[in-house]
């Protein structure tokens, strides 16, 4: 019998449909290669791309050059544009601005790997710091109020080219799948004094069967009401609403626990395409205690369809439980 199950945080139902899919193998997937002719992320290609941001670079290296280990370069073809005012105005009923905002590339690495879990664990760390510093000083720019961190990896997720990156996109408002999480979280707040995502956590901990991995500082499970197939929200145990509020040992055991999970992810899957996403506070709020930063990792194994755009519900044909246990044998 089919579910439906609501998502606390957003508000939004899902069917979990679990008779269209009854093992993960049930997941066909097709890999489309990307364009290998040229990289312009590889090391040797700087000059290929814009000039640098910033670089983690072996001692002695010049900007621009080799010898970095992560490298954050502005968007080539930019969705939003730096300079400028917003602009606020409007045309009848219709609210409009200029399209201000900042756009950049975070290159994981040097070498022309495909995916975050051929760095070791060091290099992973290393990228999650340059993901801080960046939030860090945009944040800065008080026309600015929030930074989306996103990550495409395969065509069908969007990415048009394969060498492992992220992306970094910095916007004037604040968008409105996280201004609804954050009512809904708001919400529960006010009536219950209490954070909605650590009561969350508690509660898978003591349910056990969505639990993907688990260390002392954070946590990886297929949230009750998933959207799709193998699913998976990263957080921190402790409540923290702003990702750049990061220290030492929790970019530690963050780098560890996330790239495990994608380990097992593309264990289970055969390497699939997959979106991951970094929900945090936005820049004008100095610290929430009902908001709870958070990463959602997002396989793109289903096709949204009709159905899907004219309700807002997802059909989602594996149920998130069985989808842990799967992958917790990888």
């Amino acid at each position: 019998m089919p579910e439906l199950r609501k998502e606390p945080i957003s508000g939004r139902w899902v069917i979990i449909a679990s008779e269209r899919a009854e093992r993960p193998t049930d997941f066909k997937i097709t890999h489309q290669p990307t364009n290998n002719n040229f990289c312009p992320f590889c090391e040797g290609n700087e000059d290929k791309t814009p000039p640098e941001i910033i670089a983690y670079r072996e001692k002695g290296t010049k900007t621009n050059t080799r010898g970095w280990k992560v490298r954050v370069v502005p968007n080539k073809f930019p969705a939003l544009k730096i300079e400028g005012k917003q602009n606020k105005r409007g045309e009848g009923i219709y609210d409009m601005m200029n399209g201000i905002g900042i756009h950049e590339v975070i290159i994981e690495s040097p070498k022309h790997i495909l995916s975050l879990t051929a760095l070791s664990n060091g290099s992973v760390e290393d990228v999650l710091w340059s993901y801080r510093d960046r939030l860090l000083d945009l944040k800065k720019d008080k026309r600015f109020v929030y930074g989306l961190l996103f990550k495409n990896v395969g065509v069908t997720a969007g990415a048009s080219l394969e060498h492992s990156h992220s992306q970094l996109i910095v916007t004037p408002i604040v968008p409105q799948l996280v201004t609804n999480e954050m009512i809904h979280a708001e919400t529960f707040f006010k009536h219950n004094d209490r954070c909605i995502f650590c009561d969350m956590i508690q509660q898978e901990i003591t349910t056990g069967s969505r639990i993907v991995t688990s260390t002392d500082n954070f946590i990886a499970f297929t949230p009750f009401a998933s959207r799709f197939p193998f699913e998976i929200w990263i957080l921190p145990k402790a409540h923290d609403s702003h990702f750049e509020n990061q220290q030492k040992y929790e970019i530690k055991g963050l780098a560890n626990i996330l790239k495990n999970t994608l380990i097992k992810l593309e264990s289970a899957l055969d390497f699939p395409p997959y979106n991951f996403i970094i929900h945090s506070t936005p820049f004008y709020i100095n610290k929430s205690g009902y908001f709870h930063w958070h990463i959602e990792i997002i396989p793109r194994l289903t096709n949204i369809a009709g159905f899907e755009w004219g309700t807002g519900f997802y059909i989602n044909p594996m149920s998130p439980e069985k989808a842990a246990e799967f992958l917790r044998k990888k």
